[in-house]
């Protein structure tokens, strides 16, 4: 199953949809389209789902496709899914700037997901899933623990 989420922006982002659309996907994707108005003869669109509803989404998923928000891409991620970002576009009206290119960035680089942007195609991407092996992600909570403990221990 192919989970595709656009976050709880204000702000459509049909064009993430619009991709998706253009692809001839056979299995079950399910899309939690929040304010992004959108139908699908193909695929099972919803608008707002609640915390415990986008768990489970996440947890039946292959993949997750979404925007470039860190909560969404950590959460898949730490449920060891494959994970296609596409960064909401301030020149779209996706967004108020283009923070979501930098957030997707790191991600990329380290090889923990891939990105969708203008220069490739939700196709090639889903074609690529079927090779890409989702690394171990690096939590770096040992060493923030270590700064309190010794914070808390200067004050």
């Amino acid at each position: 199953m192919i989970f595709v989420t656009v976050g709880t922006q204000d702000k459509p982002f049909a064009r993430l949809l619009q991709y998706l659309e253009e692809c001839d996907i056979k299995e079950k994707v399910v899309i939690q389209a929040g304010f992004t108005e959108f139908k699908s003869d193909k695929y099972e669109v919803l608008s707002y789902i609640d915390k415990k509803e986008f768990d489970q989404y996440m947890d039946e998923a292959d993949i997750v496709i979404t925007h470039g928000g860190v909560g969404t891409i950590m959460a898949a991620l730490s449920k060891k899914k494959k994970v296609i970002a596409c960064a909401r576009l301030k020149k779209y009206g996706e967004h108020t700037n283009d923070h979501q290119i930098q957030l997707i960035e790191p991600f990329k680089e380290k090889g923990y997901i891939l990105e969708l942007n203008e220069e490739n195609s939700l196709k090639d991407l889903l074609e690529e899933t079927k090779k890409f092996k989702v690394p171990d992600i690096e939590l770096n909570n040992a060493n923030f623990v270590k700064k309190l403990e010794d914070y808390i221990e200067s004050i």
